[in-house]
């Protein structure tokens, strides 16, 4: 569906340009009025879709979203579009495209897999060198197997050659036939050859051979006067004194032209010539087959190309209205045959004749004259006929290869029409569909018509003519008889002139003006709106035919429904595909040459092309490349937007087309544009400027020779300039134009860091847009050494080049700057686009420095056994470490004393120490980010951070520090059984883990085995008997991480042996359920490749992409077992590696920067990817920087060479140039199944809440003990949380099960597993986007939320699929009995409040992603509960465990956002929530059953306390969001442990008396050792209320949950049964 013209649809940016509707259209505008009437109005500013393909989704204005619609530029008699609601609820948060594929590429459909070359395939392209031109007439005599009737048609080349001696009609045949095809093309030499004897031809072809070379060649053959060819194949010529006609066979010829041709047959059966050149050159083909083919450039003899007047048992028409040679009149002379075929098939007024038809005046190459513009429209129609009869391959290879054979085959479609007619049917080779009856020639003839009634008053009143035409009538061009426009002879019947009448203005023809209104009805009317497979849809690819013929299997029924791999991101159904595409498409291309026409041409053009890639492949096809190349030439400024949005589009479709802009210097037109300092000058200026950047980078990916072009025109400094526009989408291709331009670019890469680029990338990386920060994070990554390239084997490499203009020293520093300010602000980023993008930056840097890497793997490996010997004493992390400032008492510590001794080489300089001792730092925190990064909750940057530290890994052992006697790499370490657990290495900050006590250990299924390590795989079991055995060929040591951490480690293919390759499977099949249900949700693109550092490469030896040297023999063991680790000939020390290391690394640098000091091998290192010094398999390094001591460094002998990562993330954004602009997606489209869904939740919804709001007065007076469902779950239900408007109610566990119930139904959605640690619990849960669908937010007591969809399988929306998941509360202090992570989620405001075990509370932006104030508690006690105001959003309320209740001001600085404090409550606070009713009001309640109400504009104190000395306690408490009412439930005690009592009471009443009160049966048959189930819980049951309904739900311990409801009658008695 499609909305009709007046109604804009509301995409980003908006319409670029518009028709403005079907009767208007825009003109050239001046430069004042262009930036006033251009469709970017601010109506549609305002309003700014969050659909999936917009990059950002992110709305300029929200107050525009509900509701709003552009203002209509022309309105029209269908406005019932405009009375729709608009579907758009509040902004969906978490539901833009980077959230459903994290920056992968998303696959294309099934129906636009393949796309035909454009172009034409290289070895099929014919370009015509030469012709000959034979004519077999002797004039005078008639072949003997020809009877001629009495009339017949005489007329050869529009000559009769009846009028004047036969030698001389012979030449004047000759001369015309060439002027002839020179009118199809002049670039070509024509060679005439006329009734030659068999020398002459044979000495011409050969001749003509020898000219050409391998290109093709034409061979016209006119056997007009000889016999008919033979059936064997033989033509006909002369003996040289005229008196035999000789035989030439058909291999005679092959012979003497070669291959390939273009051969016309003007004969009667010349059939016989067409079959018999076929099945000769198929032998000829054949024989060549057994010497390995054709070479030397030559082509097969079947790719020659043939055009038959007719079949082999047809005899050529004599008809003497027509000329003899009427299958080459139509060839070469398509106009004058079309007129009088016309004038011969209709009756036309004034008496018009076939004298009157020739005195047609014009030109054929000016459009603007009658006779142009008839040339014109034919073009267009044939055109157009042959695009939408055969197939693509076949329309590119004859019309679109080379003008003459384009010619030639266009105008045949006029032969076959004239001369079917008369009973003769040309042919061609290759065979083409017949196209005599297309609809298309009845255009044609209202063409012709409209101008042929004009002709009388042309001729004889026309100002187009010469001086003194309509006097003379005399002919004025002799030399061309027949011919029309150069022929004027005088009518005695005519229309005399007199004087003193007007000259005639000759009307012209409508044809493209209503071609061009019926394309813009297509468009407006449906045309872009998706149908199912069948005649009128876009057809396969596979099919003969372009416009719908259904392919092969058509036959046998529809064909199979492949799935849509792209309907999770654009919502298009699988069985949906585009229409078949309008036949006026290559008409439009044809206006493009009228300057008239031109604007609305391209604005069409661009409509249609905004369809998508399959759009742009079928104009490419056309032809539309020359055309737009050309306008890149046009000074006009009203055409640049069009112009830009075209070639964005085309270059997101093919950039190969970058060399064609750069030969041509159409780039220059793009750089310009982003060049202009004054918006003014173009219309919608930022968007097209980042097409601009967009287009330019595509022609500086892969091309050096482009980048160096875009860099002299300064497209550098513009994108440096415009780094900090206000336009998110300018900022995002600026910064992604410069990390194409300095990509593998040394000189560039020097000119950045002059001007500071890197600066102001890493200054971006604060950027309110996860796309910006990705951008300039993939900048930087290019910058430092990944590859920007489309070809996957190239890996990068080199880091930031050579960089001679630093020093040595500076030159180590910049790039250790560069990667530690991304790591620093990116690490704790909530998008995981953006730190998936961190880790191609930090894989570059240990790319180059590995060394260094590999010294702080040892570092934190010895300082982690240390800490965990010592039960969690101070160490590398704890107080003291490595990094502290000499002086201190250093014991035994390994660490600290290689640290001290490599510091005490530098000697008593300071500031050299103290640099060294900053970059080493800086290293370490940069590897320390990368283990947190490798147990990251997103599976995709947790398996890339994984490959990154197994490679570090990989090189520590097989450094010279597994030889070390001191080293404890090769020994296993010690188990400690300290009670306080395992340390978490997944938190950079702390080590710290939560406490479980030991004796409560509940069953649930996320205990089950995952394999390939099992959660209670540790350091001590997994490294074991053999390091080079265990993990260095067969485990990978983030997965050893990851049980560490006692997360769930992502399930990685582990190979045997070093020649298995490994690869990562994301879930493989497992037997069991339990196993499957205990893995968390992948995300919907779920593509990351663990690479191992040990597995050979899948790809053949010494390919380009592994050096060859992996492909050796399996590395000796040469420290496998513990005896040879603790050889006695080691007389090295750690700082003796260390140094080793680092020089190595520092060595590596030099090499790049010697290659600056080398024009010849800068210019290879600018071109290529992988500039380093190879591997350290490679190195020959093996010496300190003393040169005495002999490490033998040749480690990593085997490791593979997986760094650096490779982004996609240019890919992704490209698909934003991909995808539709100008129309609403599919899910907003009015009528699409999507938008009628939204619909009816949108009308569903509003009911809802009418129906709620009706019951709510009722609510403070009546019973709230209405039984509505019983649930039953595993485990404990410590948290819930109710849908608004769904029947949905989520359940979360004491460990990490969620389930999704529908209450109403009491039937179980969906059961599965968070992924949070063991020892974790879910301590929050909320649903998001709950007027959209909704998405599962949880978040757990280590710090992660995570966010699920498509968790209701009744709606069939696709499997359930993880969002996103972010570390949102990293400062988590180790309490025993604490309240994890408490969240509060507020939709209106897209605001996520975190808090819980620790000192800050975290306020997270939804839109952007990052983090916003990081508020101190001013508390040593945890928070028990957040909550936002419901009407400003801007305070919050939070209670903490020491019983105190705080405000917050958000609007205030981080450090005065408290502004009250409560601290009247003496026990631990469970819950505050604002009043219901009132602003300014809240209610806090206590472990000890007081609950009390507060106001924020009175005293410090409560103003009403309730249940003083309650001696039952409370468990949970919670306030209905819109009723007046609160529930409380009682705690579990040692004298009341059996049932539990559930009371709802009235806010507002004094006497305070339940509504509603009655005991619950706990389920428990003891009172429990432990009464808490979690230690991240406080409470054993949970309650809830309904946002919306009068409803409430109970979790009880023994697993089920009572779903109460409100009865909305008077109270009759007193319901409290104490």
């Amino acid at each position: 569906m499609t909305n009709p013209p007046d109604v804009l649809p509301p995409r980003r940016g908006g319409n670029k340009f518009t028709t403005g509707g079907t009767k208007q259209w825009p003109k050239a505008q001046s430069r004042s009025s262009a930036s006033h009437s251009s469709s970017d109005s601010e109506t549609e500013k305002e309003y700014r879709s969050t659909s999936r393909s917009d990059p950002s989704s992110r709305s300029r204005s929200y107050h525009g979203l509900r509701g709003a619609r552009p203002a209509p530029q022309q309105s029209t008699n269908n406005d019932s579009n405009q009375t729709l609601p608009d579907p758009a609820p509040s902004i969906p948060y978490w539901s833009a495209k980077r959230h459903l594929t994290c920056g992968n590429p998303t696959p294309n459909p099934p129906w636009s897999q393949k796309q035909p070359p454009w172009r034409g395939a290289a070895p099929g392209r014919l370009k015509t060198a030469a012709a000959a031109l034979v004519m077999c007439l002797n004039i005078d005599v008639d072949p003997p197997d020809v009877i001629k009737t009495t009339p017949c048609a005489v007329l050869e080349c529009w000559v009769d050659p009846h009028t004047m001696p036969s030698h001389k009609a012979l030449e004047a045949i000759g001369s015309n036939l060439q002027h002839q095809f020179e009118g199809l093309s002049l670039k070509i030499q024509y060679k005439p050859i006329l009734d030659p004897s068999i020398e002459d031809l044979k000495r011409f072809c050969t001749q003509l051979r020898r000219q050409a070379g391998n290109d093709p060649v034409l061979f016209y053959y006119n056997g007009h006067g000889v016999p008919k060819p033979t059936a064997s194949g033989e033509l006909w010529c002369f003996n040289r004194n005229y008196t035999q006609y000789i035989p030439v066979s058909l291999q005679e010829l092959q012979t003497w032209l070669g291959a390939p041709g273009v051969f016309i047959w003007d004969c009667s059966a010349a059939g016989h010539l067409l079959q018999n050149f076929n099945t000769f050159a198929e032998r000829r083909d054949k024989d060549q087959v057994p010497q390995g083919g054709y070479t030397d450039g030559r082509q097969p003899y079947m790719n020659s190309l043939q055009l038959a007047a007719c079949g082999a048992n047809e005899t050529l028409p004599s008809c003497p209205e027509l000329p003899a040679d009427v299958f080459t009149s139509c060839l070469t002379s398509p106009i004058d045959i079309a007129l009088r075929y016309f004038l011969i098939n209709h009756q036309l007024p004034y008496k018009t004749t076939p004298h009157m038809i020739v005195q047609l005046p014009g030109d054929l190459k000016d459009r603007r004259t009658p006779l142009g513009e008839l040339n014109w429209v034919f073009t267009a129609i044939t055109d157009t006929i042959a695009w939408t009869t055969f197939s693509p391959e076949i329309f590119t290879k004859l019309y679109r290869s080379d003008l003459l054979i384009a010619s030639l085959f266009r105008n045949f479609l006029l032969a076959e029409r004239i001369m079917k007619n008369y009973h003769c049917t040309p042919h061609t080779w290759p065979p083409l569909p017949s196209t005599n009856t297309h609809p298309l020639w009845s255009t044609w003839d209202l063409a012709v018509d409209a101008c042929l009634r004009q002709l009388p008053e042309l001729i004889f009143k026309s100002s187009l003519g010469p001086p003194g035409l309509a006097a003379s009538y005399v002919s004025n061009v002799g030399t061309k008889p027949g011919h029309i426009g150069h022929t004027v002879t005088k009518d005695d019947n005519a229309i005399t002139f007199k004087p003193g009448d007007k000259p005639y203005v000759y009307a012209p023809s409508r044809f493209f003006t209503d071609q061009l209104t019926a394309f813009e009805v297509w468009i407006s009317r449906g045309g872009s709106a998706l149908t199912r497979r069948g005649p009128l849809s876009l057809p396969p690819n596979d099919s003969n035919s372009p416009t719908g013929t259904p392919g092969p299997s058509a036959a046998n029924g529809p064909p199979p429904l492949i799935p849509n791999p792209r309907s999770e991101y654009d919502g298009v159904p699988s069985h949906l595909v585009p229409r078949k595409p309008p036949d006026q498409l290559p008409i439009v291309l044809q206006v493009l040459l009228s300057q008239p026409h031109r604007l609305r041409a391209l604005i069409l053009l661009s409509q249609f092309v905004d369809l998508g890639p399959w759009a742009v492949h079928l104009v490419l096809t056309i032809g539309i490349f020359p055309y737009i190349s050309k306008l890149l030439q046009a000074a006009g400024q009203d055409l640049r937007p069009v112009l830009i949005f075209i070639w964005a589009r085309i270059l997101a479709v093919d950039p190969s087309v970058q060399v064609d802009l750069l030969n041509t210097g159409g780039y220059k037109y793009f750089a310009n544009v982003l060049a202009i300092k004054n918006d003014e000058l173009l219309p919608n200026s930022s968007e097209h400027k980042a097409m601009c950047a967009f287009i330019l980078s595509a022609i500086s990916r892969d091309y050096p020779h482009g980048q160096g072009a875009c860099w002299t025109e300064g497209v550098f400094d513009n994108c440096f300039d415009r780094l900090e526009e206000s336009d998110f989408l300018l900022r995002q291709w600026t910064a992604l134009c410069i990390a194409q331009m300095w990509d593998g670019h040394d000189e560039i890469k020097v000119y950045g860091v002059e001007n500071g680029t890197q600066d102001r990338l890493i200054a971006m990386l604060s950027d309110d847009s996860a796309e910006v920060r990705s951008a300039a994070l993939y900048a930087l990554g290019t910058f430092m050494g990944a590859s920007g390239s489309a070809d996957t084997t190239k890996q990068g490499g080199g880091g930031s080049g050579t960089m001679y203009q630093l020093e040595e020293r500076v030159h180590f520093r910049m790039e250790v700057a560069v990667a530690t300010g991304a790591t620093l602000a990116i690490k704790d980023d909530a998008s995981p686009m953006c730190r998936k993008e961190l880790l191609v930056v930090i894989s570059a840097l240990v790319k180059e420095w590995r060394g260094y890497f590999v010294v702080c793997a040892w570092l934190y490996w010895e300082e982690d056994r240390k800490w965990r010997m010592s039960g969690g004493g101070p160490g590398l992390l704890g107080g003291g470490g490595v990094f502290s400032h000499a002086g201190q008492n250093f014991d035994d510590d390994v660490t600290s004393q290689a640290v001290a001794e490599w510091l005490d080489v530098f000697g008593d300089e300071d500031n050299h120490r103290e640099e060294n001792r900053v970059l080493l730092s800086s290293f370490f925190t940069i590897f320390v980010v990368l283990l947190d990064l490798s147990v990251d909750p997103y599976h995709e940057v947790g398996t890339n951070a994984q490959t990154i530290v197994d490679y570090i890994m990989a090189l520590l052992l097989e450094s010279p520090f597994t030889r070390l006697p001191s080293s404890t790499v090769n020994s296993p370490p010690s188990t400690n059984e300290d009670p306080r657990g395992l340390p978490q290495i997944n938190t950079a900050r702390n080590r710290n883990a939560y406490q479980p006590s030991p004796p409560y250990h509940p069953a649930s299924p996320s205990r089950s085995e995952r394999p390939p390590l099992a959660r209670a795989d540790t350091v001590s079991s997994t490294i074991s008997t053999g390091v080079a055995n265990t993990l260095r060929r067969t485990s990978s040591f983030a997965n050893a991480l990851k049980s560490l951490a006692n997360g769930i480690t992502f399930p990685t293919t582990v190979s045997t042996s070093a020649e298995e390759p490994s690869s990562s499977i994301p879930y493989p099949k497992r037997e069991k359920e339990s196993i499957d249900a205990s893995r968390p949700p992948s995300p919907n693109l779920n593509v990351a490749q663990y690479a191992s550092p040990y597995s050979r490469p899948s790809t053949p030896p010494n390919s380009d992409k592994y050096p060859s040297y992996l492909n050796t023999t399996p590395p000796p063991q040469h420290h496998a077992t513990k005896h040879e680790d603790h050889s006695p000939q080691v007389s090295f020390m750690a700082c003796d590696v260390m140094e080793a290391l680092m020089e190595e690394d520092m060595e590596r640098l030099r090499a790049r920067r010697r290659a600056g000091h080398n024009p010849a091998r800068r210019g290879r290192a600018g071109q290529g990817y992988g500039g380093s010094v190879p591997s350290p398999s490679n190195s020959t390094f093996s010496v300190d920087s003393n040169g005495s001591v002999v490490l033998g460094l040749g480690t990593g002998a085997g490791i593979r060479d997986t760094l650096p990562l490779k982004s996609t993330y240019f890919d992704w954004c490209c698909e934003y140039f991909k995808e539709p602009q100008m129309r609403q997606a599919e899910p907003d489209e009015p009528g699409s199944v999507q938008y009628n869904y939204q619909l009816w939740r949108q009308q569903r919804n509003e009911q809802v809440t009418v129906d709620t709001q009706a019951q709510v007065p009722h609510a403070a007076s009546s019973r709230w003990d209405k039984p509505v469902a019983t649930l039953h779950v595993p485990g404990h239900p410590l948290t819930m949380a109710f849908h608004s408007f769904d029947k949905h109610l989520i359940v979360a566990n004491e460990h990490d099960m969620i389930t999704v119930w529908d209450w109403s139904l009491r039937k179980r959605l969906h059961h599965f597993c968070n992924g949070n640690p063991r020892g974790t619990s879910i301590t929050g849960l909320e649903i998001i986007n709950q007027e959209s669908g909704g998405i599962v937010l949880s978040g757990s007591s280590d710090g992660i939320v995570r966010m699920y969809r498509n968790y209701d399988p009744t709606v069939e929306q696709g499997p359930l699929q993880m969002v996103s998941a972010f570390r949102a509360l990293n400062e988590v202090i180790p309490i025993r009995q604490g309240s994890g992570m408490v969240i509060d989620w507020r939709q209106n405001a897209g605001t996520l409040l975190v808090g819980g075990d620790s000192r800050v509370i975290k306020v997270w932006d939804a839109q952007t992603e990052t983090q916003g104030l990081d508020i101190d508690t001013g508390s040593e006690s945890p928070v028990t509960s957040i909550c936002s105001d419901h009407q400003s959003n801007q305070t919050f309320i939070a209670s903490f465990a020491d019983g105190t209740v705080k405000v917050f001001d958000r609007r205030l600085e981080e450090e005065d956002a408290m502004v009250r404090m409560y601290s009247e409550h003496a026990s631990s606070v469970q819950n505050a929530r604002w009043h219901p009713m009132y602003s300014g009001k809240f209610m806090s309640a206590s472990v000890d059953g007081e609950v009390k109400i507060w106001d924020l504009r009175g005293a410090d104190q409560s103003s009403e306390t309730l249940f003083r000395n309650d001696k039952y306690g409370l468990a949970q408490f919670d306030v209905h969001p819109t009723a007046s009412v609160f529930a409380k439930t009682t705690a579990i005690t040692p004298s009341r442990w059996k049932t539990q009592r559930v009371s709802v009471f009235p806010i507002d009443k004094t006497d305070m008396y339940p509504l509603s009160s009655f005991d619950v049966v706990t389920g428990l048959h003891a009172y429990p050792i432990r009464p808490l189930p979690s230690p991240s819980i406080p409470r054993s049951s949970s309650l809830v209320f309904h946002p919306m309904e009068l409803l409430y739900g109970v979790g009880l311990p023994d697993g089920s949950i009572r779903v109460m409801g409100c009865k909305p009658e008077p109270l009759t008695e007193d319901p409290y049964n104490s």
